[in-house]
């Protein structure tokens, strides 16, 4: 049975920063591309940013230069680091794997993350 379970989440002051994680378990970890996004209250779930198994990376314009994804095959664990939150991050982040091949893709339930003063 696959599971990916975030964490991490929470309530942060804007201008904060969190460490959101993902650990994942019935996959071969290191097939996957893994992958942050996030959804918002009436809005379109977006990707935040996503890393490939060979480590390679991209983000979304909206958390570049302030986020940083990481990933631990040895842990089956994803990353991401964010810093100077905005009241505009706060949503739903959810964990998503995809398969090298296409063929299988999973997701979390997702993290809360809150940015209120």
């Amino acid at each position: 049975q696959v599971q990916l379970v975030e964490s991490g989440g929470g309530l942060v002051q804007p201008g904060g920063s969190l460490k959101l994680s993902c650990a994942a378990s019935g996959i071969t970890f290191n097939f996957y591309t893994m992958a942050w996004y996030r959804q918002a209250p009436g809005t379109e779930r977006e990707l935040v940013a996503q890393i490939t198994s060979a480590g390679n990376t991209n983000y979304a314009d909206s958390l570049k230069g302030r986020s940083t994804i990481s990933r631990d095959n040895a842990k089956s664990t994803m990353y991401l680091q964010v810093d100077s939150l905005k009241f505009e991050d706060t949503a739903v982040y959810y964990c998503k794997a995809s398969h090298n091949s296409h063929r299988w893709q999973y997701w979390g339930q997702g993290t809360q993350v809150t940015v209120s003063s």
